[in-house]
């Protein structure tokens, strides 16, 4: 998907200030049972077409309002997903302003997932 140039600026300005994951370092903390929030941040409309297994949604437009009354603890390892890791991105660095420590986006997004062939659900 080409995204407006000044909307890829914004996201580039922030990348130095935020932690990325591959989608392959995601994979492997789920086969490794590793302990983290795996949150899909796109639309409704996307959530309902397919998702990561374990994910919950919390879209961005309602994110930072509502992350308290789901997840409590600022310290917890949480892992941010959308299309592609741009609304990710924006979401993390959002995120880590209100205080969360343990922060990240996965880059490439469920598109990049779904290119690797890791299991989704619909």
């Amino acid at each position: 998907m080409l995204h407006d140039p000044e909307f890829e600026k914004i996201v580039n300005e922030i990348r130095p200030l935020i932690k990325e994951l591959t989608v392959d370092q995601v994979y492997q903390k789920i086969v490794n049972g590793s302990k983290f929030i795996l949150i899909d941040v796109r639309e409704d409309h996307e959530w309902e077409k397919s998702r990561i297994i374990g994910a919950i949604h919390i879209g961005r437009g309602i994110l930072e309002r509502d992350i308290a009354q789901h997840i409590t603890t600022k310290e917890i390892e949480i892992i941010l997903y959308c299309g592609g890791g741009f609304r990710s991105a924006l979401a993390a660095v959002n995120l880590q302003k209100m205080g969360y420590t343990n922060i990240f986006s996965m880059d490439g997004g469920i598109r990049h997932w779904q290119e690797q062939n890791y299991p989704i659900e619909k």
